[in-house]
This record gives structure tokens, sequence and C-alpha cells, in this order.
């Protein structure tokens, strides 16, 4: 997904609500997080295929409705923590990500997803 520049634009405000609707959602649906926010990164100048990329997770939504969190009371409780950096690989921005989740058990409880410039990423690591 990139800018789009030569592309039809839509309706600033169906997308706007369709993304808005879509944030709402990624309260119970983590599974969706990441596309619905790179989706909104176009909403002050969407196009056709922000639009129909939009579309495409509603049909996902459609397609795994028995789809959820799910916290067994059974499990171990044992807290497990992941992180990920990846350095400048955006196209759009050539900005670094850092990642982390935390489970606890074998049950996701927090996650995190950070864009740092390249300037503060070599600042920060030396």
């Amino acid at each position: 997904m990139d800018v789009d520049a030569a592309g039809k634009n839509v309706d600033k405000t169906k997308y706007r609500g369709l993304i808005g609707s879509l944030l709402y959602l990624t309260a119970s649906r983590s599974d969706i997080m990441f596309v619905v926010c790179l989706c909104a990164r176009y909403q002050s100048n969407p196009k056709e295929s922000h639009f129909k990329s939009a579309k495409r997770i509603l049909k996902y939504l459609k397609g795994t409705s028995s789809v959820g969190l799910w916290y067994p009371s059974h499990s171990p409780i044992h807290l497990i923590g992941y992180s990920d950096s990846d350095f400048a690989s955006c196209k759009l921005d050539r900005k670094s990500t850092s990642r982390t989740c935390h489970l606890l058990g074998s049950s996701l409880i927090s996650w995190h997803r950070k864009n740092l410039s390249m300037r503060c990423s070599l600042y920060c690591c030396g």
C-alpha cells in the first residue's frame, strides 16, 4: 500500500467513517490492527485503491466472525515478552520500526509498535 498519487479520489467522509468503524473494532480484533492503521494513514487524501483495501478488511471480518481473543483460565501464568526492530526499511518514510508483545501464559495481553525517524534511532542507538 502506497500513496497512489495517480489513483482516483474517493469521498473522504465515507472513507473516514469506514476507518473509524474499523478502528473501533480493533479493541476486540487485534488481528486487524496493523492493516487498519496502515489504511488510516491515507485519510487526508484517500484513493480508490485505499478504499478497496479497507473494504477487503470488511470481507476478512465477515469470513472470520468466529475468531476472537480467548484467555483460558487453566493455562499456566508465565509472562513472556518479545521485541523486534527494523531499521529504516519503510519505503514511504524511511523510518525505523520497533515492536514488542507480551504474553501471559498463551494469551496476548499487550503489544506496541512505534515508528522512529532515522535520526532519532541513530541517536538513541549511539
